[in-house]
């Protein structure tokens, strides 16, 4: 089955997109990577997303308005590069959307919300579409992400050692699969999920905010991590950033850009009460990054950390992790063939797979959620929908195939 993913992060670099060649051997999921790419945002759209993230406000009609055009252009990405990449049209896509808030009251999801509108996709590309991929498990008790969860654990899990998957987008969350894990579902009874995922805490979400502030929006990023490198870190800011008490709490927890923005840097130096010179602003928010991501991981003693996510392109960054985690061997999902800006969009892929098959998209007691359920809805293509049979039993294993 050929299944094209869509999904842009919260660092809005565009529409990553990824068809893959599914198939389902028994336990054993079969993915072939067609091909990948970004499609860039219109600018003045990315504009728009980034001032409708919190604090920004929006009313109905500038909330309808975006869902209309991220749907547009989630839809031109699948009839262009998606079609493309899959060799025609897709029997199925997958569309994350974009994140626009991530309802969290005292450590509980009350709600998410991503916008792009499916029914976009569906009429541009003709096939039909499995979209709103994380509100099921919010519905079920658990936090809507780290979706990566579930091809985490079937990717990762026996290869002999503790493996760590994090990814590193505007906000960094991890999943860490033991040596032994099961990759069938654990039950909320459980006292400790065989699979653990959850959101540590920023990753370019801080640094992106400074470096666009700096720059009057000439820059978006700290390319290749070159201003980081050239500044110090500022050990007294560097404190009162790591006061958090996100970084205390226990998973699965979650968190994004309504708690993780440039609000939250000036808070900090407003309590410092003193400049901080540029360079070494970004110096210490990539340690900050370094330093949540290594406290979370070391207590599970990780044997490899495989990274993806705009980040892996940072050479500043990974030599940070590289030496705050010795014991781990750091590395890239390209290592284990899937390319570093390609992860989210082939996990949306698998989960618009899963569902067409009756299968949950879930792992229960990763994120909270009481029971493991399908996830998104489903949105008609051009033709009537004709969906197969439950899958009899759940998929244990993914194997990459070249």
């Amino acid at each position: 089955m050929i299944v094209v993913g869509a999904g842009s992060g919260t660092s809005v670099d565009g529409i990553d997109v990824a068809a893959l060649d599914l198939r389902l051997d028994r336990d054993l999921v079969r993915a072939r990577l067609l091909g990948a790419g970004t499609v860039p945002f219109d600018p003045d759209l990315r504009a728009d997303v980034l001032a409708a993230f919190p604090p920004g406000r929006l009313g109905m009609q500038e909330v309808c308005r975006l869902d209309t055009r991220l749907g547009q252009a989630f839809a031109e990405a699948g009839a262009t590069l998606g079609n493309e990449l899959a060799g025609g049209t897709p029997d199925l896509v997958s569309s994350h959307g974009q994140t626009l808030f991530h309802d969290v009251v005292d450590g509980e999801v009350r709600g998410t919300l991503q916008l792009g509108q499916p029914a976009w996709i569906a009429e541009r590309v003709g096939a039909p579409v499995v979209s709103d991929l994380r509100v099921a498990d919010v519905a079920a008790g658990g936090q809507g992400a780290p979706l990566a969860s579930t091809w985490d654990a079937l990717w990762l899990g026996g290869r002999g050692h503790t493996c760590a998957a994090l990814n590193l987008g505007g906000i960094a969350n991890v999943t860490v699969v033991p040596a032994d894990a099961p990759t069938t579902p654990t039950t909320p009874a459980s006292p400790t999920p065989a699979v653990r995922a959850f959101d540590t805490g920023p990753a370019n979400a801080l640094v992106d905010a400074v470096v666009t502030r700096e720059s009057g929006g000439r820059r978006s990023y700290d390319a290749d991590g070159a201003g980081a490198a050239a500044g110090r870190v500022d050990d007294e800011l560097l404190a009162l950033l790591l006061a958090d008490d996100y970084y205390a709490q226990a998973p699965p927890k979650t968190t994004g850009k309504e708690r993780f923005h440039l609000g939250h840097v000036d808070a900090a130096l407003s309590t410092l009460g003193r400049e901080v010179a540029h360079l070494d602003l970004l110096a210490t928010l990539t340690r900050l990054t370094v330093r949540t991501v290594a406290d979370a991981l070391v207590p599970f003693a990780p044997g490899e950390v495989v990274v993806s996510g705009g980040g892996a392109r940072n050479a500043t960054l990974l030599r940070g992790l590289t030496q705050a985690l010795p014991d781990a061997r750091v590395t890239t999902s390209q290592a284990h063939g899937i390319p570093v800006d390609a992860k989210e969009a082939c996990l949306f892929a698998l989960l618009g797979f899963l569902t067409w098959h009756g299968l949950p998209g879930t792992v229960a007691g990763v994120t909270g959620a009481r029971h493991a359920r399908l996830a998104g809805r489903i949105t008609p293509g051009h033709g009537a929908l004709s969906l197969p049979g439950p899958a009899p039993t759940a998929p244990t294993r993914l194997e990459v195939v070249g």
